[in-house]
Parts: C-alpha cells; structure tokens; sequence
C-alpha cells in the first residue's frame, strides 16, 4: 500500500524545458522531441499551432475539438485547423476559470453534441456552469445551459467531463473556497464528482435520490476516464503537492480539506487514493489506454503541467514511465484509435510560450 500511496512519481523542473523524474525507476523519454512546430516527426505529429490558452480536447473520428480559455470552442478536421470557431462562449475572465472542461456526446455521429464546462459572472460573482452545444458541420447551431451556479472563484473549478459506459455524463468540481468546505457539504455542487444524464437532469439511480452528487470530497478534479473493468479514474490536482488519482466510487467521500493523502485505511470514511504524488505533478487531464504502440491497455495516461510532460501510470502498482517530455506544460490528453491527443498550455499565465505555442499534438509511438 505505501508503495501505491507514496509514489513520489512523476515530479519535474516547473521552469522551462528541463524535466527530472523523481521516480526510483524513471522511463526514457520516448521519444525524444525532435519536432518542429510546423511539422513534428514520425512518432509526433503537430495538428495544429498557435491555440490561445487551450484547456481541454474531446476527439471523435478525425475531428478534434479544443477549448480555449477565453471561450472559444476550435476545430481540428483531417489534421487542419479551421480558422472560424465552432462557437464563442462568454467566459469569465477568471486567473484558472473560463471555459476549461469538454466533451462529446458518446453517438457524437447521430447526436452532434458538445459539453463544455464554463467559469461565468452573475451579480459580481463567479459560477460555473454546463453547457450543450450542437454541432453542424465545423459551426454550431445551437447552445444552451444545462445546469448552473456551480459554485465558482478564481481558483479550482475543476472542468473534468466525460461520458462514463453508462451513458451518463460525470463532470468534476472544484472545491474553490478550503474555508467554506463546500467539498463535504452535501447540499453544494462544489468539490464533487457529478453525474447527470445528457439532458442535465439527475439519475434515479444516483447515490442519493434527487441529487447530482456522486462523490465527493475532492479539490479540483482535472481529468477522468473509466478503465476496461469499468473502474472510475480521476486525477485531483492538490494545492501544490498531494497530487491523487483515485478509484471512485458512487458515494465516496475522498477527504478533501480535512486529509490529502493519508494512507489510514479509509478512516473516517474517506477512500484512500492509489497513487499521491509528492512533490506535486500538476495533473491535467487523463486518459485510459485502450492497448497500442504506446503500451498495454489499462494504462493511465497523464498530462503533467508541472513535470513538463505525457506520462504512463499503472494504477494497480505505480509503475510509471515517460511518454514524452521536451515540449512544455501539457494540459490535457484523449486517447483514440491507439493514438494519444494532447494540448501544451505554454501561453498561460504560468508558462514559457516558445515558437508555434500553443499545440495539439498526436503522438502515436
């Protein structure tokens, strides 16, 4: 169990391009980066250049679909970069709000529908809110609220969203007040994995009748995914060390503010995460493997802000190793036919832009 709990992991230089593993048995980095902002190379190809503080991506087929901070919803069709976006939303000016979550409805082909997670202002005060989004061709064509006054601050909301094999959608929280301890309020959205159907309204069979809480207790989920045993996966970013994945469940309740990483036995009620990683990592999103040229299936892959890189997590033992460092913060990852998606979130207000800033990229060995 300490081996899991204490997996000092996947840690890094902050600064520029320098990236140290603090694992005891560190992977090589693979590859190395040899790309260029225009072009990549054979194991890294670039899609596309220039993005404005991308937060989130959701692939379906060959369309990619980016989040930007400011609002902006872009498209990536056939490896190119569309000029107009699909839509702009009007996000709030927050320091780690803004339009920071995404995801496509799981029949995307027969229901074009977009799901972004949105920092908002209403009477002087920060909100989140889910939104629907339908798509038509590269532009939408309609847009609307789901659910909102999710609680909302300049800090720690969260964003992670994706459609679970039950069809539901679950989306992260953050905590955005230690002080308020909204993350064990019950009654708050705040701090929370939640669970709807796609049409905003709660499950029956959610863990308490009429509520769209699923579990609680955590700071600022940044990514989700379920592996092939149907497990649910989620890395929570920790103030600036306490990084946890863990396994949820429906009613777990994972600590937040009153314990970061404690491997007590789930006392007090609290499930213990599988891996914590101190020094931090700065988690971004994740994304189960289904199996490739990347590795085995099950593995979780795992974009690092912090550690400057892709990296490859086995949850059951904490075995780590390197999928790609060199390239800067990566903000988020989705996996698709064997290939891995990411975005760098160099232009953000902790990096260190650099030629063709920011990027998505494809790495597929």
């Amino acid at each position: 169990m300490d081996a899991r709990l204490r997996a000092a992991g996947i840690a890094g230089a902050i600064a520029v391009s320098a990236a140290i593993l603090l694992s005891p048995s560190p992977g090589v980095p693979l590859p190395e980066p040899t790309t260029t902002p225009e072009r990549g190379s054979e194991a890294v190809a670039v899609l596309a250049t220039g993005l404005d503080e991308p937060r989130a991506i959701a692939v379906h087929g060959s369309s990619v679909f980016i989040a930007e901070k400011s609002g902006a919803i872009r498209l990536v069709e056939d490896g190119k970069l569309l000029e107009r976006p699909v839509i702009r939303l009007r996000a709030a000016e927050a320091h780690d709000g803004g339009l920071v979550g995404l995801a496509a409805h799981p029949e995307f082909g027969s229901s074009p529908l977009l799901y972004a997670y949105m920092t908002y202002e209403d009477g002087g005060q920060l909100w989140n809110r889910i939104m629907w989004v339908r798509v038509e061709g590269a532009r939408a064509s309609g847009a609307g609220t789901l659910v909102e006054r999710i609680p909302g601050s300049d800090f720690s909301n969260g964003g992670a969203m994706a459609f679970g094999p039950d069809g539901r959608l679950y989306v992260g929280t953050g905590s955005t007040s230690d002080l308020l301890r909204l993350s064990q309020d019950q009654d708050s959205l705040a701090g929370k994995i939640l669970r709807f159907n796609e049409d905003g309204s709660v499950p029956a069979d959610n863990p308490t009748p009429g509520s769209a809480v699923y579990a609680s207790g955590f700071r600022d989920p940044q990514g989700l995914d379920w592996d092939s045993g149907g497990r649910l996966i989620v890395a929570d970013a920790g103030p600036a060390k306490n990084d946890e994945i863990s396994i949820v469940g429906a009613g777990s309740n994972h600590g937040w503010p009153d314990r970061q990483c404690s491997a007590g036995g789930g006392e007090a009620g609290y499930a213990d995460p599988l891996v914590c990683f101190d020094p931090g990592i700065g988690p971004g999103g994740i994304a189960v493997y289904r199996g490739g040229a990347l590795g085995p299936a099950d593995r979780v892959i795992v974009a690092s802000l912090r550690a400057s890189g892709i990296y490859s997590l086995n949850v059951d033992n904490a075995a780590q190793e390197s999928i790609l460092v060199g390239l800067g913060r990566i903000r988020d990852v989705a996996e698709s036919g064997g290939a891995v998606y990411a975005i760098t979130s160099n232009t953000d207000i902790r990096g260190f832009a650099g030629e063709g800033d920011d990027r998505l990229l494809k790495v597929v060995r």
